[in-house]
């Protein structure tokens, strides 16, 4: 039986957010709307999550005596990571002492965050079809890599990063230097490795958000979203559709991989699988124990969303995968090197038929950092992906 009591009072349920971008801002808004006193922590002030929490937090979240000293101050029954960058084995630490419930499991938060530790489980444990991989600590073993079977084009990734940080194709042999050198900039973490892998000619790419919720028995049961469709430039999603159609053997193959992975890591709550789709043929590609950006579409299909699903299933509570209709999403970039800057013709964005916008609050903008989302819903995603991508064009950003 789950018990929720009053925020700012003794019999407060506490839950930490490490990591307060646009995604742990939904989730804050879904926790406090079930009564729930939600402590927000980011790496610098005023993030979108900071806006919207009872208490925030301004850390160095990869420090792990920062990070215990602010957990024992806090109390928090729950610790929810939102980002790479965290002192995962302190948080597991953390756990082994009681002091606080890491979600999904401290352990899924190690293997997760990095690249290498969720690669080796997927394929070398689970034998989960992936593409052909290797990682490197030198752009000469990055080479070696490449010729001992990867070939180009193939793609080099930090371990640890999000969002494409860090993330480059290589064509050929004069690309490696500038691959090697942007992700070793480009990792929240500089963990002095990288991942290659090799380039596999797909279909199309999904992300399948699977949930690990307590059923009516009290028991952790899994559940999907319907599919959801995406496209990225340079490891970046700039759109996203649900459901994307899919023959249903690919459906299966897709749900098994994600209920073998997630199973494996545990505990409760939204992971967002990314996987990659040819005919029939599926390759386990990514997961994110947390809501998925790409997931955001699911503000507008689903009768609950994904930040909802987190924290009903995060908290014991019951959830619905249920699709509500079609619809797609839009990223608004920030297209600009300013802090403070307002936005334009939202009027005109809005005025497009059957579309919303998420503005996200962030302090400071950049040319290709996320500024906000545009969601169309309708009867077909043809239809809502146009209707989407419309409005979110009409979004300018300038100065404040």
């Amino acid at each position: 039986m789950t018990r929720i009591g009053t925020p700012l009072s003794p019999s407060a349920t506490r839950v930490m957010l490490l990591g307060s971008g646009e995604l742990g801002k939904e989730v804050i808004i879904a926790l406090q709307r079930l009564g729930v006193e939600v402590i927000a922590v980011d790496r610098y002030p005023n993030a979108p999550g900071h806006q919207v929490a009872h208490r925030f937090h301004a850390i160095n979240m990869a420090d792990p005596k920062t990070l215990r000293e602010l957990v024992e101050r806090e109390r928090p029954a729950l610790i929810v990571p939102e980002i790479e960058a965290i002192a995962t084995d302190e948080l597991a630490r953390i756990e082994a002492d009681g002091l606080a419930e890491v979600i999904p499991t401290a352990r899924a938060t190690q293997l997760t965050m990095n690249r290498e530790g969720i690669r080796r489980l997927a394929a070398e444990e689970l034998g989960v079809s992936t593409s052909r991989y290797a990682f490197a600590e030198s752009l000469q073993e990055l080479q070696a890599a490449i010729d001992a079977g990867i070939g180009y084009p193939c793609i080099v990734k930090p371990v640890m990063s999000s969002s494409g940080k860090g993330q480059s194709t290589i064509e050929g042999p004069a690309d490696v230097q500038t691959a090697w050198d942007y992700a070793k900039s480009g990792g929240r973490v500089d963990r002095g490795r990288v991942i290659v892998e090799e380039m596999i000619q797909f279909d199309y790419e999904i992300t399948l958000l699977t949930v690990r919720a307590l059923n009516e028995k009290g028991v952790v049961e899994t559940y999907f979203c319907d599919p959801i469709g995406h496209r990225q430039v340079k490891g970046d999603y700039v759109e996203s559709w649900q459901p994307q159609p899919m023959n249903m053997s690919a459906l299966q193959e897709s749900q098994d991989i994600a209920r073998a992975v997630t199973g494996s890591l545990g505990g409760r709550g939204l992971f967002g699988v990314e996987l990659f789709v040819k005919g029939e043929q599926v390759w386990f590609s990514e997961v994110s124990p947390r809501p998925h950006d790409t997931g955001m579409v699911t503000m507008t299909t689903q009768w609950q969303n994904e930040f909802e699903l987190h924290a009903r299933a995060i908290l014991g509570l019951p959830v619905s995968t249920e699709l509500r209709n079609p619809g797609a999403s839009a990223v608004i970039y920030g297209q600009l090197e300013e802090k403070g800057i307002a936005f334009e013709n939202v009027d005109a964005a809005m005025r497009v038929p059957r579309t919303e916008l998420r503005l996200f609050g962030k302090p400071e903008s950049f040319t290709r950092r996320r500024m906000g989302v545009a969601l169309a819903y309708g009867e077909d995603i043809h239809e809502c992906r146009d209707r989407a991508k419309r409005a979110a064009a009409l979004v300018k950003p300038v100065k404040g």
